[in-house]
């Protein structure tokens, strides 16, 4: 009897043993479990960190890029505008009346209106339509500020002002390169074709002006292609594509198309007021209203995010599908 007492009592300590030794074991390894968890995230958060301020040094590289691209597009306007490069000096034929057309002193869209309307009214409308899309509808952005407001202003001004940029380049590169004479040049020259005393029909290669100022008779060889009608119909036509792209209220039916119409209406009118004013020849107009279009349509439909799919948080790349600009729900552009 006492021997199976001490059996059982020497059996049953067995088991309470081996459950220590269990114990002691998952505590070990529970305390290296949390030392490795804790190094572990201690990596990870490291590792975070490394990849976020990467993805800022991207970014800020790519912002300074798209600075840069903007000067590179802007310099042929501002070589032109600080009179660094002088333009071409054409001839005329002796006999010609597409020259000879007056001198008028008062413009009926002058420069500084030209840029105010055009800057002005398509940049704030653009302003307003961005906030209002992130208050409202919720979209957000991978740029690099992190600012909603801020980022999509920054995308879509910036396209904005890179059109300018590229589009009145384009014009001023055309202007001093081909230096075609504008339809008030022998009165802003003083002269006439008595006073040059040449044949009719014969080539003037240079005609000396009587015209004191300078300034006058450069501007008086600028005439293709218009500058107004270009810079007009860019403002005007990309505006409109904005607002085909982001009012898409359904009260907007015949408003929209209305307000377009509008819109491209006083673009053409700017173009014929050159012709009016006799600062362009028609055919300087036409070419400055198809070049604004292009740049216009290339800028929207191909640099801004206007038309581009914005695509749902969550959704995987394959079930992505193109969302509306104005979707209720919120997007990332």
């Amino acid at each position: 009897m006492q021997k199976f007492n001490s059996t059982g009592t020497h059996n049953n300590t067995l088991p309470r043993d081996a459950e220590l030794q269990l114990r002691l074991s998952d505590s070990a390894v529970s305390g290296e479990s949390g030392m490795e968890n804790g190094a572990g995230k201690h990596y990870l958060r490291h590792q975070h960190e490394e990849e976020e301020s990467s993805f800022w040094s991207k970014r800020k590289m790519l912002v300074c890029l798209d600075v840069i691209c903007l000067c590179v597009a802007s310099i042929p306007f501002f070589a032109c505008e600080l009179k660094a490069v002088t333009p071409y000096k054409r001839g005329f034929f002796c006999g010609d009346t597409s020259i000879t057309y007056p001198y008028v002193e008062r413009e009926a869209i002058p420069d500084s209106m030209l840029i105010a309307g055009g800057i002005v009214i398509t940049g704030l409308t653009i302003a307003l339509g961005e906030c209002y899309r992130v208050r409202f509808r919720g979209v957000h952005s991978r740029a690099f500020v992190r600012n909603r407001y801020v980022s999509c202003l920054y995308k879509e001004l910036g396209s904005f002002l890179f059109g300018c940029c590229v589009g009145q380049s384009l014009t001023n590169m055309a202007k001093l390169s081909v230096g075609r004479l504008r339809p008030n040049f022998l009165s802003v020259c003083n002269i006439t074709y008595a006073s040059i005393n040449c044949t009719i029909g014969s080539y003037v290669p240079q005609a000396i002006c009587r015209q004191p100022k300078h300034k006058m008779v450069e501007e008086a060889r600028k005439s293709f292609f218009s500058g107004h009608a270009s810079f007009a119909m860019y403002t005007m036509l990309y505006l409109a594509f904005y607002l085909q792209a982001r009012l898409s209220w359904r009260g907007a039916r015949l408003l929209r198309p209305l307000i377009q119409f509008l819109l491209v209406m006083i673009a053409v009118y700017t173009g014929l007021s050159r012709i009016s004013d006799y600062r362009h020849h028609p055919t300087d107009v036409l070419t400055g209203f198809i070049q604004g279009g292009l740049t216009a349509y290339w800028v929207a439909f191909y640099i801004s995010s206007m038309f581009k799919p914005c695509a749902r948080p969550g959704l995987s790349p394959t079930s992505m599908t193109l969302e509306s600009p104005l979707s209720s729900q919120q997007t990332v552009c």
